[in-house]
């Protein structure tokens, strides 16, 4: 298994749709990539802080290739959109792709460059090591089946399309 870490906006749809494809076997949701110990979410919504709000992903590459993730990955975002996904704003809804294992990056460059040559305006995703995540409470994982109502700035097409994708 592998581990990834990836900030799409709004960690609550973010996690549901992640799950979604075949090939992740965990998500946890959470915040990655700050300055301060052990943040709270009402901590992290202040902006103060420094974190995304983001999605550890452990997933089978022997299914689910790094490639085809950080395919759906993009899929999901607005990629040139600074701090800023759907109706939500603020630096902790920057997107981000944050790796553990420096052998990942040049996938992840590769990746992103070829999105990249799809836009005239640079993308707005970190790519970096990961510096530091502190998983979210309990009350923000997997929220969006405990809420299946619950506030998502993703589309539910798109939820399906993840269902679908490999």
């Amino acid at each position: 298994m592998k581990t990834i870490f990836l900030a799409a906006g709004c960690f609550w749809g973010a996690q549901h749709y992640l799950k979604q494809i075949r090939g992740v076997v965990e998500t946890e949701t959470g915040f990655a990539n700050g300055h301060t110990e052990a943040p709270t979410y009402e901590e992290v919504y202040t902006d103060r802080t420094g974190y995304a709000e983001a999605v550890r992903v452990v997933y089978d590459p022997e299914i689910l290739p790094l490639r085809k993730l950080l395919n759906l990955y993009f899929d999901c975002i607005e990629p040139t959109s600074v701090n800023r996904q759907g109706e939500d704003e603020g630096t902790r809804y920057r997107t981000g792709i944050y790796y553990l294992e420096a052998e990942d990056y040049p996938v992840i460059k590769d990746v992103f460059d070829e999105v990249q040559r799809c836009y005239s305006a640079p993308l707005a995703v970190e790519v970096e090591p990961i510096k530091g995540f502190y998983p979210a409470d309990e009350s923000h994982q997997d929220y969006l089946d405990k809420h299946p109502d619950g506030y998502c700035h993703l589309p539910k097409a798109l939820f399906e399309m993840a269902r679908r994708a490999n």
